[in-house]
């Protein structure tokens, strides 16, 4: 009989506990060689959802209770609905799912509704909502049309090099735009079957901003534009009209989608219908059909998931893996690397607007969208693919080699990495009247770049001068604490979890200055139970960075940064491998209701279920490897 492992053996207790998550994590896995964990956000998906089937006329009663269902159990005590766990009240969140709960029949008068309302009410009211909720109040009736930013479709029209073309916001605002411009252009008034005048305060508009600001001059244009909605040229409406809807066609993908995520998918739908496409034709079918199989159905009820990731969750749980122990030759990564292989994206997307001399490479984040392969993905990818054997050692070669080539040609002018595009960087964007939700443009990040930088490493091309100017740019971009901002991962916790192993697998040394800053940093911020926690305000209060709940995925990120930085016998390291192993469930995952992955900073956030489990792997993994 084995003996139990002593309390104070803290390399052995990793030990166990590296191997109980790294079983669970093996059976996760599909026969087809992925992993795919649910994307678990706020309730505005479930709130459009059902506004969008009542826009359509194709609601179901059974669908209708359990989303509703879903929402009230999302409800906090004082009536308000947050854009994630722990989070504040928000107000655009809480009246899209008001309105939604009113149309699966709760009643205004009801505890639960009243206590919503007299929030929305306190907050300023519909009058105070974001844009993009108030567009959906005007489908049906509930906001004039007239008081919306102006979204005219000859935007379609302008060539890229113009300023404020469709190809000058991130490629989700884009695909998101250009169906809202359509809808936008018919001005549609669907019966909403009540009114919510209990959500009304009177309160006048804001006050245009002073034209001593470039917002101040884009409100003037925005009232010209506006202006000429209503007058639109008919030839030139008429012709923008078709191209936005041959764009929209072109980019609808295998599954049904536009992009693999929720809002552009949804406009679009309505885009395509208000143009004349049937519900039950072609292409509405099938994008009604892929949004159901984006819902997760449990005993709390019925969600939607804003997007899926199975190629992004595949390339992690090989590396987990890889770095927990298994050789190149195990079945389960044979079986991922060979899944991973038939995802290779061989199609030009709008990536190709402003690098059109590159071939075709690398990888998309979810099971379909040849549209927009992002740099992030392929990056892991290329890092999982050289852990593995795959069944045809020639075609991943082939696979690499490709992708390699187009994130290198995918840098934008300053040497870094966005996730979709490059050089995507035109502030003028966030700067109109309807950008004043989520972010609109992809610009250079830490954490994307880090991981292209650490890929770039592994293929033996640390010295490459593209590497070298990547390393450059890293380093400038350490903030004054020592730690690095994460764009796609919450927050400085991440974005330093990705930053320090790259620098060191590029060969700067765990003893240079900037290294020692951020292990000071994390030492600074560990929580007094041994893990580390960031809560997603700190994307808009610094004093957040590094502040909240400790976390399995955090924590793990936090390790990895340590052990890059040789900290593997250091006190923080020692606390944070004993927190994980107070924390792990008896089936060898961690509680965590926590989101901590970015969708749009501060405003859109994610809790991807896989992080608590693939990345604890990896860390422990690596924290085990190194004391061998």
């Amino acid at each position: 009989m084995t003996a139990a492992p002593e309390l104070g053996s803290r390399e052995r207790s990793a030990v166990e506990v590296l191997s109980s998550a790294r079983d669970h994590l093996l059976r996760l896995q599909d026969p087809a060689g992925w992993w795919k964990g649910e994307l678990e956000t706020n309730v505005t998906m479930d709130a459009e959802d059902l506004m969008l089937r009542r826009f359509l006329g194709i609601g179901d009663a059974g669908q209708n209770a359990a989303a509703a269902r879903w929402i009230r159990s999302q409800q906090r005590p004082d009536g308000t609905w947050a854009t994630f766990h722990g989070g504040p009240a928000d107000l655009s969140t809480t009246v899209e799912a008001y309105v939604a709960l009113r149309l699966a029949g709760d009643l205004p008068g009801a505890p639960h509704m009243a206590r919503a309302a007299a929030y929305v009410r306190s907050a300023g009211g519909l009058e105070r909502s974001r844009v993009f909720t108030r567009i959906w109040l005007a489908l049906f009736g509930e906001w004039d049309w007239e008081a919306l930013p102006g979204m005219p479709p000859e935007v379609i029209l302008l060539p890229p090099w113009v300023p404020l073309n469709v190809y000058d916001f991130g490629c989700w605002a884009r695909q998101t735009v250009v169906p809202l411009t359509v809808v936008a252009s018919f001005r549609p008034r669907h019966d909403l079957g009540f009114t919510l005048a209990e959500l009304r305060t009177g309160a006048a508009p804001l006050r245009p901003p002073t034209l001593r600001r470039t917002e101040g001059w884009l409100h003037l244009l925005d009232r010209a534009v506006r202006a000429y909605d209503r007058r639109p040229l008919r030839p030139l409406r008429a012709r923008a009209i078709r191209a936005a809807e041959r764009w929209i066609l072109d980019r609808q993908e295998a599954d049904g989608s536009w992009g693999g995520i929720q809002p552009p998918w949804v406009y679009s739908i309505l885009a395509l219908r208000l143009l004349g496409h049937p519900v039950d034709g072609p292409v509405l079918r099938e994008a009604l059909a892929g949004l159901d199989r984006f819902t997760v159905w449990d005993e709390r009820g019925r969600r939607l998931e804003a997007c899926q990731s199975p190629v992004w969750d595949t390339a992690l749980a090989v590396v987990a893996l890889a770095d927990a122990g298994l050789p190149p030759e195990h079945p389960a990564l044979v079986r991922a690397a060979d899944w991973l292989l038939g995802e290779e994206v061989r199609q030009r997307g709008d990536w190709a607007v402003r690098r059109g001399e590159l071939e075709p490479g690398g990888w998309a984040f979810e099971f379909a969208n040849d549209w927009y392969p992002d740099i992030d993905d392929s990056a892991e990818v290329v890092l999982a693919l050289d852990r593995t054997r795959p069944s045809e050692p020639s075609a991943q070669r082939a696979a690499v080699a490709r992708a390699v080539d187009w994130m290198v040609g995918m840098r934008s002018r300053n040497g870094a990495w966005a996730a979709f595009d490059a050089d995507n960087t035109r502030e003028l964007v966030t700067k109109l009247p309807f950008s004043d939700f989520g972010a609109v443009l992809d610009p250079p990040t830490a954490d994307v770049t880090a991981h292209v930088v650490e890929m770039l490493a592994a293929q033996g091309r640390e010295a490459d001068p593209v590497t070298r100017a990547a390393v450059a740019w890293l380093l400038a971009e350490q903030e004054p604490d020592g730690s690095w901002f994460g764009r796609w991962g919450v927050n400085h916790v991440y974005g330093t979890g990705a930053v320090l192993p790259a620098l060191v697998a590029a060969g700067v040394l765990p003893s240079a200055r900037p290294v020692r800053r951020a292990v000071r940093w994390l030492e600074s911020v560990q929580n007094p139970d041994g893990g580390w926690g960031e809560d997603i305000r700190s994307y808009r209060d610094p004093g957040w960075r590094g502040r909240g709940a400790s976390t399995a995925s955090q924590s793990a990120w936090a390790l990895l940064a340590l052990l890059a930085a040789g900290e593997r016998d250091g006190a923080a390291t020692q606390r944070g491998v004993r927190f994980l192993a107070a924390t792990q469930r008896e089936d060898g995952t961690w509680d965590e209701p926590q989101f901590t992955g970015t969708g749009f900073p501060g405003d859109f956030s994610i809790n991807y279920h896989l992080y608590r489990l693939v990345f604890p792997v990896t860390a422990l993994g690596r924290y085990v490897g190194a004391g061998r």
